[in-house]
């Protein structure tokens, strides 16, 4: 990992400003979710623009040129075009010599998405994969229901990973359950259409978000502990070895919860769910960029990371930053 980058649209809206959009207050919203703003896309922002400045930053970090990449994955479930937006960042970045696609895994995406690119980096397929994590949930949020919208924001974080003589990518553990399917998603939602008297076919729309908090959270809190405790074990590190834990910033109280049963001390569960919200797949990169920028991570500290969602999916990675 030899370089981070995010970017988050210039609009911000507070609780305060939120509590005048749906029945809402600064303190619900903070006690039950430690969320106070979050970043909101314009209708002239675009899922491809907000990873395309993401990626610039993690490039320019480590020091690689857009054209020396051989891949690129983008981890979201809010592309621009249902058939995908990796190739647009792709033609931003002028990277002409990387293949790219999008993967979704909803807010566990970039966790798979780092993964992947873990696999062609080990086999020597490609040396230089640039990973992506970008959402804008915004668009498919119902801003009637303050039981979901007051939880997401919109942003874009990306990362670098190089070959190297010794590996530091350690381990990992990836789960899914479809049988929780319901409990979180962004459905289909079909209406018949007649086209032919033998042929009947669906036109219809995306619906907003659905989400059962409870069981979200019951299955975060039982599942995020169990799965970072397996990518340690695969990996060789000792918890205690551990600088940083990095976890999707879903809600500050899943992130206590963790912390409290693996007794991880506080100051290293890192966090930025205040200022940003669920920002889903960017969520991960989002904060181990700012805190690289704050100088926290620092080359050679071990990071273990953890994301759950909609899948239901969950999955955690242990790695070096940098080249150490």
């Amino acid at each position: 990992m030899t370089g981070s980058g995010s970017a988050v649209p210039d609009s911000r809206l507070t609780n305060q400003d939120l509590s005048n959009v749906v029945e809402t207050s600064d303190e619900w919203i903070r006690t039950r979710t430690g969320i106070r703003e979050r970043c909101l896309a314009s209708p002239t922002d675009s899922l491809g623009a907000l990873a395309t400045a993401a990626a610039h930053q993690a490039l320019e970090q480590s020091g690689v040129a857009a054209i020396d990449l051989d891949l690129i994955v983008l981890a979201t479930s809010t592309a621009d075009d249902l058939f995908g937006s990796a190739a647009v960042v792709q033609a931003n970045l002028g990277a002409t010599h990387a293949a790219v696609f999008d993967l979704t895994a909803a807010c566990s995406g970039f966790i798979f998405a780092m993964v992947t690119a873990a696999q062609f980096i080990q086999t020597g397929t490609y040396r230089r994969v640039l990973v992506i994590g970008a959402d804008v949930l915004s668009r498919w949020v119902d801003w009637d229901d303050r039981g979901t919208c007051v939880l997401f924001g919109d942003g874009a974080g990306a990362v670098v990973m190089q070959a190297h003589d010794s590996n530091q990518f350690l381990g990992f553990e990836l789960c899914s359950n479809g049988s929780l399917n319901s409990c979180l998603n962004l459905a289909y939602a079909a209406e018949a259409y007649p086209l032919h008297p033998k042929a009947t076919v669906s036109k219809g729309r995306y619906s907003p978000v659905t989400m059962n908090g409870k069981e979200v959270y019951r299955f975060a809190v039982n599942r995020v502990p169990e799965v970072i405790e397996k990518a340690l074990f695969r990996a060789n590190v000792p918890l205690e070895q551990v600088d940083w834990f990095v976890l999707h910033q879903a809600n500050q109280r899943i992130l206590d919860a963790v912390a409290d049963r693996l007794k991880i001390p506080p100051e290293k569960m890192l966090s930025n769910l205040a200022s940003y919200g669920n920002t889903s797949a960017a969520s991960i990169p989002l904060v181990i960029h700012e805190a690289v920028q704050a100088g926290k991570i620092q080359p050679g500290q071990t990071l273990a990371t953890a994301g759950f969602g909609a899948g239901l999916s969950w999955g955690s990675a242990i790695f070096r930053w940098g080249l150490g």
